[in-house]
């Protein structure tokens, strides 16, 4: 039997969980990315391509949102070695909230308000 199981198995799930979030946040990037490049597609295709033209900022927020969920993958991958070690040690640790997690949920909140932002322009246009 492995030795703090339960801890260990919930430090797994936990770890599963970032990944899982941080491969929704990847695709999400990348469908924003591909579907600038459908629209400029389409746009070149029916001969409209002024009205069909595709946008920078939607071109760099998609390659932004992928970057952001391979950061979390990293970020989940260091908190789920230093939480492993932290159970198997005997010491008691203070938990904290890491700086990485609030400078990841910032970004996230500030494209976040930016594509709030592009899509009510967009709306409004």
């Amino acid at each position: 039997m492995i030795n703090k199981y339960r801890d260990h198995a919930a430090n797994e799930r936990t770890y599963l969980a970032w990944i899982r979030t941080s491969i929704a946040i990847m695709a999400f990037g990348f469908l924003i990315e591909k579907f600038n490049l459908f629209v400029d597609y389409l746009g070149k295709t029916l001969g409209n391509a002024e009205h069909f033209k595709s946008s920078q900022s939607a071109e760099f927020v998609g390659m932004l949102i992928f970057i952001i969920g391979v950061l979390m993958i990293i970020s989940a991958t260091v908190r789920f070695f230093r939480y492993k070690k932290f159970i198997e040690s005997e010491e008691s640790y203070l938990y904290a909230v890491k700086k990485t997690n609030i400078m990841l949920s910032t970004m996230m909140v500030l494209i976040a308000i930016f594509l709030l932002v592009y899509m009510s322009h967009q709306f409004l246009a």
